[in-house]
């Protein structure tokens, strides 16, 4: 990614700082992880990445991140090869100090996108926020979207204009992820669940993209954040594709 260095990072930071709810959502996923913190910061489920001029931004600025490598044993150096071998090269993978000592205004985006992603349709328009489904037992955000905070999700919005507008290689990563996206709410015969940049909560068919308007209710939940007086099954009808 040639123009890397036309992003300043402390302004973009600054205009995308918003917290995702009115709460520390830590607070609600970490009991139910063995390790008692946010499954975001756990690098068990995790790593943060960031861009390879964030990090340059990043290290000279704060002792907070350092490069991720992975463990010593032969399973963990694998996985650290694996993920090396996914990320784009204009990517880095890094780790913090833990989440007891976040600096918040030093996040990195992953930090602050997560467990969002730019959602592009097949035409590359930049439409809205999906979550990555891989978290939806861990995230309580993803069962609780309708909790987002308007303001968060404009800041989301406004920050990937920003960066889709000066490094245009970057939204052609998130159309590809997008298109894995989609193969895979269509094999599971299942709606991509969308807060769209309009303010209004969608359903997505992932084969002919017709977006459906729904209220925050009809979006899907997970276990373990199902409320105990709800029943898994209308919520797993209600999200299921219809074309």
């Amino acid at each position: 990614m040639k123009s890397n260095n036309a992003i300043q990072f402390r302004s973009l930071y600054e205009g995308f700082d918003t917290p995702l709810t009115g709460l520390d959502c830590g607070f609600k996923c970490a009991p139910h992880n063995p390790r008692g913190i946010p499954f975001c910061c756990d690098l068990e489920y995790t790593v943060p990445v960031a861009y390879q001029s964030e990090w340059r931004y990043l290290s000279g600025h704060t002792s907070l991140w350092r490069p991720w490598r992975g463990g010593l044993s032969a399973s963990e150096k694998e996985a650290f090869a694996d993920l090396q071998r996914q990320i784009p090269e204009h990517l880095c993978l890094l780790q913090c100090l833990g989440a007891r000592s976040c600096d918040r205004s030093y996040r990195t985006l992953s930090c602050r996108q997560f467990p969002f992603f730019p959602y592009l349709n097949s035409h590359a328009r930049f439409i809205g926020l999906t979550y990555d489904w891989e978290f939806r037992h861990q995230c309580w955000v993803i069962s609780n979207l309708r909790l987002v905070s308007d303001i968060y999700r404009k800041e989301f919005i406004h920050t990937f204009d920003q960066l889709f507008q000066t490094w245009p290689e970057d939204m052609q990563c998130y159309a590809d992820l997008c298109v894995e996206t989609r193969a895979y709410y269509q094999a599971e015969r299942r709606r991509i669940p969308l807060l769209h940049r309009d303010g209004s909560f969608c359903l997505i068919s992932p084969c002919s993209e017709r977006v459906q308007r729904v209220s925050a209710e009809r979006l899907p939940r997970f276990t373990p954040y199902i409320p105990a007086q709800s029943t898994p099954t209308p919520i797993k009808t209600q999200a299921k594709i219809d074309d």
